[in-house]
């Protein structure tokens, strides 16, 4: 097996698993903490963003290791590949990128990190409803297109380990 191989595997395998941690939080998590009080809900979310904040090893692997793994791809893809397998392989590391990644970067992150600036404890109840109000919704939705491209991205690299 060869570098281009072993980089779609691994792409296919991280990628899925960066879905799955999207998915989890779209069906499981965000509705769980859903139905708690304001201040309780803020500070569920903030508890849960700390243990990637203090740099969970295997969760930097899975999410960080993802985007190395598409970036590999898509090098070594653009020397190897040809037709619909290069095509395959672009469309998936565009949506990857583009549709968890970015989004990552530009609204979720700094909506995670704002929320930690919080000093919750110190929060009346008409400051915790609108730190809610101006984190939630926005959050909630931007995971949701992250775990769309997400599960796209996976599946469009399961197709291309069978065909290839």
């Amino acid at each position: 097996m060869d570098l281009f191989h072993i980089a779609i595997i691994l792409s296919t395998l991280l990628c899925s698993l960066a879905a799955g941690l999207t998915l989890a939080f779209a069906v499981i998590v965000m509705p769980g903490i859903r139905t708690l009080d304001d201040h309780d809900y803020l500070r569920a979310f903030a508890v849960l963003d700390r243990v990637v904040q203090n740099h969970s090893p295997l969760f930097i692997l899975v999410w960080a290791g993802s985007i190395v793994a598409v970036l590999m791809m898509l090098v070594l893809g653009s020397l190897h590949a040809e037709g619909a397998g290069l095509l395959l392989i672009w469309i998936a590391g565009a949506a990857y990128l583009l549709g968890v990644q970015l989004p990552t970067v530009v609204v979720n992150v700094p909506l995670n990190n704002a929320l930690q600036r919080h000093d919750l404890a110190s929060m009346s109840a008409s400051q915790l409803r609108t730190a809610r109000e101006n984190f939630e919704p926005r959050w909630v939705r931007w995971n949701a297109i992250r775990t769309f491209f997400a599960v796209f991205t996976s599946a469009l690299l399961i197709i291309l380990v069978f065909s290839l």
